[in-house]
């Protein structure tokens, strides 16, 4: 059975374990909301290319599904200076 025939709630969490699952994503912070044929992601990755990914993984899981990727890149860069706490 794949998600675009199974109860919604069924295949978000399907779709959620495959981007947690898969190596090519690791992804845990991405949120899945699936309306119809549809499906949504949001959340924040680290890289481009990892955005990408996401939708790979999900065509792999839910071909026919069309998917409306609003994640957001946030790189992390190494400090510019010293933290001073007080």
């Amino acid at each position: 059975m794949t998600p675009d025939q199974e109860p919604p709630q069924y295949a978000v969490a399907r779709l959620r374990r495959a981007l947690a699952e898969d190596p090519r994503t690791a992804e845990q912070g991405v949120r899945v909301d699936l309306r119809g044929e549809q499906v949504y992601l949001s959340g924040d990755v680290a890289s481009e290319e990892r955005k990408h990914r996401l939708d790979e993984v999900v065509h792999d899981i839910a071909a026919n599904l069309k998917v409306h990727n609003d994640v957001h890149v946030v790189e992390a860069q190494a400090p510019v200076g010293r933290e001073e706490l007080r």
